[in-house]
């Protein structure tokens, strides 16, 4: 059981980490072109706020036993 819970909050971080990545490309396109592509602005940032909302609450939903 510990196992399954420390490979969630493994995954959580992971999920969190790439949500956060994906945001900062999403301002990084935002901020140095003049003309950005709204396309793949929206979907990089849908993307990394799902990313990083679900990491975040498989990380709060997991309750520690220690």
């Amino acid at each position: 059981m510990y196992i399954l819970m420390n490979l969630k909050k493994i995954f959580g971080a992971i999920l969190t980490l790439l949500g956060a990545v994906t945001l900062l490309y999403a301002a990084f396109i935002f901020i140095n072109n003049k003309n950005p592509e709204w396309r793949t602005l929206i979907v990089c940032s849908i993307l990394g706020l799902i990313f990083f909302s679900s990491g975040i609450g498989l990380i709060k939903g997991i309750k520690d036993d220690n």
